[in-house]
């Protein structure tokens, strides 16, 4: 793809370049802090940063050139978290990129002036990162990616499958998804219109997600949400392998699952809010504040279906499910 035709493409949704001041002058290149949630060595993280760095590309920004990126890998590791934010913001970060809501409460920790870009945030408002969506005040803004509207989704799914799920079992760890309340609450909400019992199931190691799958298991009828989550982005391979043991009906939040064994997922593009992020942070560079720059919303979702994990399971989807999936692997 043409580099003109890239950077079209992550800056069609976003607000109007009248918010870019001219570019500060400085000497060298300017410094761009990392923090990601996901274990260094994840392929899904990695192919999330490629995005990053191929809409900094499309912005004539080039890594050891006119930009010097460091980068931290937390892993889910609160500890971890903490001591790369005190890091990045001790090496004079021109502008740093939070992925998740850890790396962002961390960040905020150490620093009230040096931007901050988010990605992968659910409920940026209810957790005190800005003051609304529109004009978020303060240093922080950036990428959401939770609409309400996605519990009604991921409810109906689990009831297009053959036994039909009667109880469905919500999976997150509430310190590292302090927002669980409000999908919680938005899945509730949509859970009678399709004749479902929905419970919380918090979780906060291995152990405790093999318990839920295994007791959901027993008394039948039970399906799996699976929240958006750096813990279950880490735990990924323990939740595919649980719910494959237990033959359990899953909705995951991310394509990243469904590619890699599990049912089915529905959710937004997350490379693509990397991609989309390059933006802020090239026009923040260029002089833009956080403040003035809107925190955008979900707007484009895909529905991805592993036919091939259905058949080994013994599970039934409905053509109307499979109609409207965006993608199904077999």
């Amino acid at each position: 793809m043409k580099r003109r035709a890239i950077l079209a493409g992550i800056t069609a949704l976003l607000a109007p370049r009248s918010l870019i001041a001219q570019t500060p002058s400085r000497d060298g290149p300017r410094r761009l802090g990392v923090l990601m949630g996901n274990l260094a060595d994840d392929p899904v993280g990695q192919s999330y940063t490629a995005s990053l760095m191929q809409g900094l590309r499309a912005l004539d920004w080039r890594e050891g050139a006119n930009l010097r990126i460091d980068w931290r890998w937390a892993g889910g590791d609160p500890a971890l978290f903490d001591r790369y934010a005190t890091e990045l913001v001790e090496l004079g970060s021109d502008v740093l990129l939070a992925q998740s809501s850890p790396s962002v409460v961390a960040l905020r920790r150490k620093t009230s002036t040096i931007p901050i870009v988010f990605t992968m945030v659910t409920d940026p408002v209810g957790q005190g990162f800005v003051e609304n969506l529109a004009r978020p005040g303060g240093n922080i803004t950036g990428f959401s990616d939770f609409n309400s509207l996605m519990a009604g989704k991921w409810l109906e799914m689990l009831t297009q499958v053959a036994p039909p799920v009667a109880r469905v079992a919500v999976l997150y760890n509430p310190a590292t998804a302090p927002y669980a309340g409000l999908m919680m609450r938005a899945v509730e909400d949509a859970a009678p219109s399709f004749a479902i019992t929905a419970q919380s199931a918090p979780c906060r190691d291995a152990a405790e997600i093999q318990s839920v799958m295994a007791e959901l298991a027993r008394e039948g009828r039970g399906g799996l949400l699976v929240l958006t989550d750096i813990f279950t982005i880490v735990h990924r391979d323990t939740i595919l392998a649980s719910a494959a043991q237990h033959r359990l009906p899953t909705v995951y939040f991310a394509r990243s699952f469904t590619t890699a064994g599990g049912l089915m997922s529905y959710g937004i593009d997350y490379a693509e809010l990397f991609l989309r992020s390059a933006d802020y942070i090239d026009r923040i560079l260029k002089g833009a504040s956080p403040r003035d720059l809107p925190v955008q919303q979900p707007t484009k979702f895909e529905l991805v279906i592993n036919l091939k994990t259905a058949k080994e399971r013994g599970i039934s989807l409905s053509t109307t499910l499979l109609a409207t999936a965006d993608e199904v692997i077999e």
